[in-house]
């Protein structure tokens, strides 16, 4: 059976790059040198689950692993959003400094794209790399990864563009996704670490792999830098704290549901706003139809007065989210023990 894997397992960011000619490109080992700085590590504390309602979450001690890049002084990360949408604590990893502590700033998990951003900037002056026009990508061009597989970090693997990939509004699906296939050497570590071409600009970020041994086979593919850049730059929704599982067709009767769809909460940030506003994740284990849940907690149904019934009502509440700034309040109502729930939350 194929398994699409999320790596969910690496340094000092670089210069940003000017294009150089194509016909004259610089060797991969310059290359290599001059964005490896920009490449960081990223570790997180998961929580294992919600206890039941009152409880606090089980934590685990031991922390995920996984890659960014460094896109701006400021100290903002692009990474993927399965390394740290559902983190309790992150901390980065720059080439001679000390742990960094930071914040997510924004995540799309279908597009499994997150900015995250450090909450103080390095000692030292660390350069930083430039987003590419991942359109101008095409099949046969060459890349590279540079990333940490089973934690080795900084590890660089080079490669070609195999494939190109893009869906709108699958089951479940905010928004669009697009992705890059790459036979470049990816394995459990690389998650959220930069495809770089070979102009030393991101094209892509690492997300997952697909394989029948759980190593790689040649299939491995990143989310678009046009679609991060769209998602996490120029249409930022803010970051809410949950993972979700949308709920459709047969499946809202099994729930109860008293309308059409809604999303089923699996997981939930405490420091997140989801956390303040208290949404409860599921703390029992179930599988219904094949699909592993954990149910026992609220399901999702509407945002801000849009009901999260159907893909056209997610895409329009994810576009409602969009629309807010800091500050501004919304509301939020959720299916709990048979009752409607409204929720009202303020924008960080």
């Amino acid at each position: 059976m194929l398994l699409l894997l999320g790596l969910f397992l690496p340094e000092r960011p670089a210069a940003q790059t000017k294009r150089k000619d194509p016909n004259h490109p610089l060797p991969v080992s310059a290359l290599y040198a001059r964005v490896n700085p920009a490449v960081v590590v990223i570790k997180t504390i998961q929580a294992t689950g919600e206890g039941p309602p009152g409880e606090s979450p089980v934590m685990l001690s031991q922390a995920g692993l996984g890659s960014g890049v460094l896109i701006s002084e400021e100290g903002d990360i692009l990474t993927a959003s399965h390394v740290v949408n559902t983190a309790e604590a992150i901390l980065v990893e720059l080439e001679g400094e000390e742990p960094i502590p930071a914040d997510v700033v924004a995540a799309v998990a279908e597009a499994d794209v997150a900015l995250i951003r450090l909450r103080h900037k390095p000692r030292q002056n660390i350069p930083v790399v430039r987003l590419a026009d991942s359109d101008l990508v095409r099949v046969g061009d060459q890349v590279m990864v540079i990333g940490a597989p089973f934690g080795i970090g900084h590890s660089l693997s080079v490669g070609y563009v195999s494939g190109r990939h893009a869906k709108k509004n699958m089951t479940g699906a905010f928004t669009l996704m697009e992705f890059l296939q790459t036979d470049a050497a990816i394995n459990q570590g690389n998650s959220g670490g930069p495809l770089f071409n070979m102009n030393g600009e991101v094209v892509g970020i690492v997300s997952a792999i697909l394989t029948q041994t759980g190593g790689f086979q040649g299939l491995g593919f990143a989310a678009t830098s046009n679609i991060a850049r769209k998602l996490l730059l120029e249409q930022r929704v803010f970051w809410f704290g949950v993972e979700g599982y949308f709920l459709s067709g047969p499946m809202t009767a099994v729930f109860n549901l008293p309308q059409a769809g809604g999303v089923l909460i699996q997981k939930t940030v405490s420091s997140s706003p989801a956390g303040h506003l208290g949404i409860r994740a599921g703390h029992l284990r179930a599988q219904i139809e094949g699909q592993a849940l954990l149910v026992g907690g609220d399901v999702l149904l509407a945002f801000d007065g849009i009901a999260l019934d159907s893909e056209e009502g997610l895409v329009a509440g994810r576009q409602r989210m969009a629309a807010l700034r800091s500050h501004d309040p919304y509301s939020v109502e959720v299916y709990r023990a048979g009752q409607r729930v409204t929720l009202q939350g303020v924008v960080p």
